[in-house]
């Protein structure tokens, strides 16, 4: 029994050696959208955040090697192409992509770095025309679709492309002034646009390569274009708004942050608990190492975030009635050392770090309106169970195992959390 279809995405593109943008961008946005990437490299940059400071091209013929390599054994539900690095390479992509017949492909014409820094000389530009002929959707920023066109207008511009390649391209408004910012999807028979604000932030190395990615993923998944879009530039706000802030110029994005805010449905990332006093719930979640990121005691609530993104929010009502019929369980890869800190500042503790039969270590306490709260490490155990369903196995199992044996119904019934 195999798991749930894992989309195959083919990167054709440069490296970045800042990690920033480029087939580094590419590879993150991808694995954090749940694909698999695939690479073809183009071109070895040394770049950081403060520009690229040299380009070494690959040469062509092992471009496509690359991609035989990857097409003759792994596959690739859907192609994308970043920086090409020369009009040859251009053009014996080109070819050899005619000859995939229905795999979408996603084309974002890289012309100059976020630094500045050219990326594509005159000839390569030009060599554009032909992976734009054969691409689904074309994503150029708004210089490079005036240099695609000569075209100042970008709907005019967007629309001749669409009319010369019969591809979708799509606008991207961030090059724009102002704060209110718009992006458009131009079809060959529709538009569709979206309204958004600009995210203040000098963090926006690889903004259009993740964007080109994440509509990739989308495109593999089987989403529409307008759907794969919406999704994309989600991910990249999000990651803006995650930018770690590294290095001394036009820093990444955060992608490694976005985990539960994008992606496959439905995702448990946000739970609500009823508490009777603000100011002692706030103090109980914060002293466990949640992070508060909203706090309104006029409405009594309180929102925290937990690493990797899912939040917990506590609603304050003084005259409801708490019963505990529910558990919160928050995962800590150092329960014992964590617990015995927390008892030390007099944190109660109903009973300290247990192994179980479901093979989860949990300790277990209250918060201060009597919400079950535990703390606990399951590792492995609590997504791939021994005794987990079989159609819901991710790989085929030759023989049961051994050692780790089904528990009995009556032992499941008892102690399954």
């Amino acid at each position: 029994m195999t798991g749930p279809t894992t989309p195959r995405v083919l990167i054709i593109a440069g490296s970045d050696s800042g990690g920033g943008a480029g087939i580094q961008a590419d590879i993150k946005t991808v694995t954090m959208l749940g694909g698999h990437a695939a690479t073809a490299i183009t071109a070895i940059t040394a770049q950081n955040t403060l520009g690229v400071t040299a380009v070494h091209p690959v040469p062509a013929e092992m471009v496509l090697a690359q991609i035989d390599a990857v097409l003759d054994d792994i596959g690739a539900d859907v192609v994308k192409i970043g920086m090409i690095g020369s009009a040859f390479t251009a053009h014996v992509v080109a070819d050899r992509l005619e000859q995939l017949g229905g795999v979408p492909i996603v084309f974002d014409p890289v012309m100059v770095a976020t630094s500045g820094a050219d990326l594509a000389d005159e000839a390569t530009i030009a060599a554009f025309n032909r992976l734009m002929d054969v691409a689904t959707i074309v994503t150029p920023n708004l210089p490079e679709l005036q240099r695609l066109t000569g075209k100042d207008d970008p709907v005019d511009a967007a629309l001749s492309l669409v009319g010369a390649h019969r591809c979708a391209v799509m606008i991207k408004g961030g090059h724009d002034e102002g704060d209110a910012l718009a992006d458009a999807l131009i079809e060959e028979d529709n538009m569709t646009s979206w309204q958004g604000q600009r995210i203040h932030t000098p963090h926006t190395h690889g903004t259009g390569c993740t964007l080109a990615s994440a509509i990739a993923v989308g495109l593999a998944e089987g989403k529409s274009l307008a759907d794969a879009v919406a999704t994309a530039r989600e991910f990249v706000r999000l990651g803006l708004l995650e930018a770690p802030g590294l290095g001394q110029g036009h820093g990444p994005l955060g992608h490694h942050r976005v985990r539960l805010d994008v992606g496959g449905g439905p995702r448990l990332n946000q739970v609500t608990v009823t508490g009777k006093d603000y100011g002692k719930s706030v103090q109980f979640y914060r002293r466990l190492g949640l992070r508060q990121i909203v706090d309104s005691p006029e409405n009594g609530y309180a929102r925290f975030e937990t690493w990797g993104g899912a939040t917990l929010s506590v609603q304050i009502d003084p005259d409801e009635e708490i019963a505990p019929t529910a558990a919160i369980y928050l995962e800590c890869d150092d329960l014992d050392a964590r617990v015995e800190q927390l008892a030390r500042t007099g944190l109660p503790f109903e009973h300290g770090p247990r192994n179980q039969p479901w093979m989860w270590r949990e300790a277990r306490l209250r918060d201060p309106s009597g919400n079950i709260v535990f703390l606990y490490k399951a590792g492995e155990a609590r997504r791939f169970p021994p005794w987990r369903l079989a159609e819901a196995a991710p790989v085929e199992r030759d023989e049961p195992s051994d050692e780790l044996p089904e528990p009995s119904s009556e032992v499941l019934r008892a102690a399954l959390p």
